[in-house]
């Protein structure tokens, strides 16, 4: 069974990027390049693992942590891995408070190390 990741991310370049970098490891991969469309995919649900970054055009990934709280998916999802690049410890709280089960600062991360994250939290 091929495990299904949702990345939402609106910078083309990474959400293109880690698309294939999954892809080619055998993952299922949806994307959604702003809050609104994160969040309909998000409601329909069915995700294994979602990636889920802060800063997006229409609605930021806080709200979506918000909406979520308010409104459960369709399908259940597995755990919400916020990366981003915001590095404040406030808006990190508020996700884990939110319920996202990882915070992952992208610009410290290289891709193997995205991936390695990816895999132990699909374990």
């Amino acid at each position: 069974m091929n495990n299904k990741i949702l990345i939402v991310e609106d910078d083309q370049f990474l959400r293109e990027f880690y698309q294939e970098l999954f892809m080619s490891e055998g993952y299922l991969v949806d994307v959604a390049v702003d809050g609104e469309v994160g969040l309909r995919k998000l409601l329909e649900g069915g995700y294994d693992l979602i990636l889920l970054d802060i800063m997006l055009p229409k609605k930021d990934g806080l709200q979506l942590l918000r909406d979520l709280k308010v409104q459960p998916p369709k399908t259940a999802n597995g755990p919400v891995v916020v990366l981003t690049n915001l590095g404040q410890d406030a808006v990190i709280k508020q996700c884990f408070e939110l319920g996202a089960v990882g915070y992952l600062i992208k610009s410290a991360l290289n891709p193997d190390q995205v991936l390695q994250e990816v895999k132990s939290y699909l374990k």
